[in-house]
Parts: C-alpha cells; structure tokens; sequence
C-alpha cells in the first residue's frame, strides 16, 4: 500500500485543490501554494521541483509581455486601430457583420500579443462603442474573449498557456516551441471557432443593456467648450453621423456659429470649421473628448492639451472658495494658467448648466474647476485659501504623440526578432520593455502594477503541481489508461483521449493550470506510444487554450463576466457547442498531420 501512497497522495491533493478554486473558498493563487506546500511536506516533489516555475522562462516571459501590451496601452498605440475595430462613426450594421468587424482583427493582434492584456483593454473601447451606438454590450464583450483566445492560438507568445508548455518542454530538456510551431493546427481552429461566431454569435447570445447615464440635478456635470477646427473628420456631417448624438455621461447641449448660438443642437445639425461646440458630461467622458483630434480645448503654450503626458500633467479638480480672487472675475480675466499653472479644462456649477464660453464664464464660489496641471500643484495649493477644496480627478492615460509610433515600432521589433530566431521571445521580450521604460513610455511604477501578480503566481505554481504529477506516478497510471483507448481508435484515439480530458480539466479550472497539469500526462503517453513529444505538448496547449465554456475556464472569459453582465449559463449556450466544434477540428488536423 505504501508504495501507491505517492499517486493517491497527490492525486487527493489536486481533487481538493481543485474543488477548493471550483467552489470558491480560497483564492486560485493560495490554493495552489498551498497544495505544492503539501507536496513537498509529503516528500513528492523537492524545494527545488516545487519553485522551479518562478525561474521559468515561460514564465517570465507573460510577465514581460505585461509591461510590453502596458505601454501600448499607455501610448494610446491601439487608439489608432479604432476604425479598424468599430467602422466608421455613423455607420449601422447588422450584429453579425459588427461582431465580425470586432473579432477579425482582435484575432489577429491576438496572435502577436498576450491576449489577457489585449481583452482588458478592449473592454472600456467595446463598452464605449456600444453606448454610442446604443447597442447590447453582451452581444459582443463574450466574442472579444473567444476570438483573442482564438487566435491566441496562432503563434507562441499569443496566450500564455501556449508559453506555459512552452516553458515545461524546455524544463524537460527539450528546445522549447518555435514562433510559427503552434500555427498548423492553431490557425484551422482559429478561422472556425470565428465562423462559429460570426454566424451563431448573434443568436446564442443575450441582448442586455445597461441603463444610460442620465445627466441632471443629481450629476455633477461639467461644462466644456471645444472649437471645431479643420482637421477634424467629420465637417460636414451631422451631430448625428459624427457620433455626438447619444453619447453616454456627455450631451452636446448648444452650439455657437458665428455669434449666433443653436440651442437645443439637433440631431440633423451639420457640424462647420469653427463652430463651438458646448458639452456637458462626467469628467472621465470630458478629459477623453477633449483628446478627439480637431476638437481644441484651448491654445495655451505650456500645455498641448492633445499630447501631454499623464505621468507629468495630473487632472484634479478645485472648489473655488467665497474668500478667493477669482470670485467676480471671468475665466480669461482672471489669469489663471499664468497664476496657478494650470488650464482649466471644464466647469462644474451646482444645478445650473453654463450655457457661455469658458473664457466668459464668472467664477462663483462653489464653483468646481476641472483642472490640467503638474503633479506639484496639490501641494502648492492644497492650503491656499483660494480653493476649499482640491482633488486628484479621473485618470485618463495619455503620451506624447511620438510616443505612439515608439511603442509600436518596439512592439514591431520584438516579434520580427521572436518570430525569426534572431533572438529567444524571452530576450526580445525583455529588451522591448527595457527600451518602452527607458523613455518612459510605461514608468517603472506602472510596468509593476500592469503585471497580473496573482496570474504569475498561480502559473508558476502549476509547474510544481504538474512535477508532483510527474514524481509519484500519476502520470503513469493516467497514461496507462489512455493507452487501453489505442486498442479500439489507434494512435488518434489516445490523442483525442488526452484532448478530451484536457478541455473537461479546463472546465473547472484556469488553462494555464490545465496545461501544466495535464502536460506530464501528455509526456508519457507519448512515451509510451513512441510518438513526438511536441505534437502531444501541442495537442495540451490546443486542448487548454480552447476554454469557452465556462466563464471560470479562461481568465478573458472572467474579465468580461461582469462587463457584459452575463451569467454562468450564457457561457454554456454559446461556449459548449464552440468548444465541440473547435476540438473535433483540432483533432483531425492533428490526425492529418500525424499521417
């Protein structure tokens, strides 16, 4: 009995561990820290086995592909793909043609960026877009997951479960997977799982609306005024075509041309060189308006109000005191950027919408400022009399234009030097975040807090686990009772065995996890069959990626649980027949290949 102690030992730990996560009494991370804890006590697996993962180039690879999607983020990179993913303002198509047009190319970037990042950041565009256009965010939050798991698929460093195989075949003494190697098979799944979507995606999905912000008495709005000047794309077209129309926590409220001012700004409205349009809306909607290219906030030579730096120049928010030299005076009077070093962006009065220019504008006490400055102007003011009260507002993320066309030519440069050879992912990984921080385009303060920790941590604990898999025996007897599958399917049978086993591991816990587990599994049939072991390490990382079917399987699939305001059963209708169909097609392109 002692010597099966090993195999039933672990294999109780790995049961509890997991209906621990399944259940949701204990966080992943701890659960799975505690479980190689356990392992080592029991003599399973050494120290050594057991930390093994937090060394590991895969590992340390998703932790630098953080810090790289970070600052493409932070640059504003992917901004400029906005037509490529949502069309053009005004346009209105069919959901089917729309939920193409999203998921095509957040596939295709998929392939080249770790697709966790990428869905965080597509999340607030998709939602954005989906209240302009006043359409269902849950028609299309479910199919950004899926299409950037897809085609995460396609290439090495597109999901980090792909890398976490990645790292196990090299931690088995074997050269880890090729840019390219994942492809074969990746890229069939890919274009089917997206068929699936583009022509079952609308009807298996739920059409659930959030309610608009409704601004009024109880909101505190403010007031900004922007100039129509000539780059702006949309003169000639109506407030309606040009996106203005319904636009969530914003309402375009007047406009002023040439002295005369329209009001209330219908929907037919065109929009002219040099009008002066009046919004009022939250700040968050206000400071990323005034960053729409052809809409100028206000000329002022120490702030390019389109391109400043949020790292450098904070937003806060300022209540003007009764004691203060402002009250009486206008804003252009008043001096204020030459006073205070600082622009004001918007107005804020209490129950009365400010139907004047900004410069025009009388402060009052009370009066709320949305303010642009530097980071010193809290502490220079914070005790002046001048304010009752200042505050760091919204956060919007903003670099120097060049900045952009920076991170996406570093970005460029490290796939052309993975995808070639020319250098190892982790090197080239490595040098584009060093050069993305030395000029500051992500500050070393934000490449720390981008990094997903508790992902990290989770991922390296899965080597250990699946080392302990490895070390007692598990493996072999799991192994053992794939090969009785040989007799009746042949070599295929065993390999959709595996595959099968995978997806059902999957459904309950994260993919990475899965692969690590399931990846000594994999070995050892292999072994035991005399097939390739990197034709099973792909069939694992296939087999884990492809997680639709439950929103717990993927991390992406999680991030937009609460965005879309899905529930557990949504994931089922859509992601149970998507999972079927991908896996029957990965196996017969595992078959093909095989022969």
């Amino acid at each position: 009995m002692m010597a099966n102690f090993p195999p039933y030992y672990t294999a109780i730990i790995l049961f509890v561990t997991v209906l621990v996560i399944f259940r949701g009494w204990l966080q992943a991370e701890i659960a799975f820290f505690g479980a190689l804890i356990l392992l080592i006590l029991g003599k399973v697996i050494t120290v050594d086995e057991a930390f093994a993962g937090f060394s590991n180039q895969g590992v340390l690879t998703i932790g630098l592909l953080f810090i790289v999607a970070g600052a493409l983020q932070n640059t504003g990179a992917l901004d400029a793909l906005h037509t490529l993913f949502f069309g053009k303002s005004g346009t209105d198509k069919p959901t089917g043609i729309q939920i193409f047009r999203l998921t095509l190319p957040t596939a295709m970037i998929s392939a080249f960026t770790n697709n966790t990042p990428l869905v965080a950041m597509m999340i607030p565009a998709v939602r954005s877009w989906t209240d302009k256009k006043g359409l269902a965010p849950s028609k299309f939050l479910i199919p950004i997951s899926y299409a950037a798991i897809l085609g995460g698929m396609c290439t090495l460093i597109g999901t980090s479960t792909t890398l976490v195989v990645h790292g196990l075949l090299i931690q088995n003494g074997q050269p880890g997977l090729s840019f390219f190697e994942i492809s074969t098979v990746g890229v069939p799944v890919a274009l089917t799982g997206l068929l699936f979507l583009w022509i079952f995606g609308n009807r298996l999905l739920p059409d659930r609306k959030e309610p608009l912000v409704e601004l009024g008495e109880k909101t505190r709005e403010f007031v900004i005024e922007l100039k129509v000047m000539p780059e702006y794309k949309h003169i000639g077209q109506t407030v309606e075509a040009a996106g203005l129309r319904h636009l969530k926590g914003l309402f375009l409220f007047q406009i002023e041309r040439n002295g005369d001012v329209i009001a209330p700004a219908g929907p037919n409205e065109k929009i002219r060189e040099g009008d002066r349009l009046f919004f009022t809306g939250l700040p968050k909607t206000i400071l990323e308006l005034q960053r729409t290219p052809g809409l100028q906030v206000i000329k002022d030579s120490s702030f390019d109000l389109k391109h400043y730096d949020s790292e450098e120049i904070h937003t806060f928010e300022a209540v003007v005191s009764p004691s203060s030299p402002l009250v009486g005076r206008n804003v252009r009077e008043s001096n204020f950027r030459s006073k205070y070093g600082a622009v004001i962006v918007a107005l804020h009065r209490n129950g009365e919408r400010i139907q004047k220019k900004i410069g025009d504008i009388v402060l009052k006490a009370g009066d709320t400022l949305l303010l642009l400055a530097d980071n010193q102007f809290l502490k220079r003011w914070y005790h002046s009399n001048d304010f009752y009260l200042i505050s760091s507002s919204e956060v919007v993320p903003s670099k120097p234009h060049w900045q952009m066309a920076y991170s996406a030519v570093v970005f460029v440069g490290m796939v052309v030097l993975a995808a070639t050879g020319a250098l190892p992912l982790i090197v080239a990984a490595g040098l584009a975040a060093i050069l993305l921080v030395l000029v500051r385009s992500i500050s070393p303060s934000q490449a720390r807090n981008i990094v997903d920790w508790k992902v990290l941590l989770i991922i390296a604990s899965a080597f250990g686990l699946a080392a302990a898999v490895r070390n007692s025996g598990l493996a072999d007897l799991l192994a053992n009772g794939m090969l009785s599958l040989r007799g009746s399917f042949g070599a295929i049978g065993v390999i959709a065995g595996v595959y099968v086993l995978t997806s059902l591991t999957n459904l309950i816990i994260t993919s990475n996890a899965t692969a690590a587990l399931m990846f000594p599994l994999a070995i050892s049939t292999a072994s035991s069959l005399h097939l390739d072991f990197r034709l099973m390490a792909i069939v694992v990382a296939i087999a884990a990626a492809a997680s639709f079917a439950t929103p717990i399987s993927y991390q992406t699939n999680l991030m937009v649980y609460g965005p879309g305001g899905y529930k557990f059963r949504d994931y089922l209708k859509i992601g149970v027949p998507l999972q079927i169909i991908t896996s029957i097609v990965a196996i017969a392109v595992i078959g093909l290949i095989m022969n």
